[in-house]
């Protein structure tokens, strides 16, 4: 019995994964096929966030529905039909914002210089899914044309841990 491959969104282009094991993790795809390093392992148990991507489906009205997501416990033939967002991503994203601190040619995600300007990261291992986490409320937010309040940032973030400083 022969299957079809697994098709995703990812990196702007519908990707083919096959053959894909059933128990083959995002995490694993990401780094080992998509040479993607950006995301990291932590814990291998979904405790840390440290491998937080976002997994996006189109929901019944036709819109974008999204999800924070622990690339190490998130099967790989899962995203089927859907699309995966990683901390490559959101640097492109951020290509096209406006940013008055960024010194770099390519501008930061406002998520992303909001970590520098407010010195949010220390080693910088957790930092890729800190800022999936944040990614996320932020781009859920933007949409709805709300803000989220400091409870709501805090439950988003409620997954990621940072051990250098709890």
């Amino acid at each position: 019995m022969s299957s079809r491959p697994i098709r995703f969104f990812h990196r702007g282009a519908i990707v083919e994964a096959d053959p894909a094991a059933a128990t083959r993790t995002v995490l694993d795809w990401l780094r080992e096929d998509a040479l993607c390093s950006g995301t990291k392992e932590g814990c291998a148990e979904g405790d840390c966030g440290a491998c937080t991507v976002v997994v996006g489906e189109l929901g019944p009205d036709g819109s974008l529905q999204t999800k924070a997501v622990n690339a190490c416990i998130r099967f790989l033939p899962t995203l089927d039909g859907k699309a995966l967002f990683t901390v490559e991503d959101v640097a492109a994203a951020g290509a096209g914002a406006a940013s008055a601190h960024s010194t770099t040619a390519e501008a930061l995600h406002p998520t992303q210089q909001a970590m520098v300007d407010c010195h949010g990261s220390q080693c910088g291992f957790c930092t890729p899914g800190i800022v999936m986490s944040l990614w996320h409320c932020y781009e859920r937010y933007q949409a709805a044309g709300t803000r989220p309040s400091r409870q709501q940032i805090a439950d988003d973030l409620s997954g990621n841990l940072c051990r250098c400083t709890g």
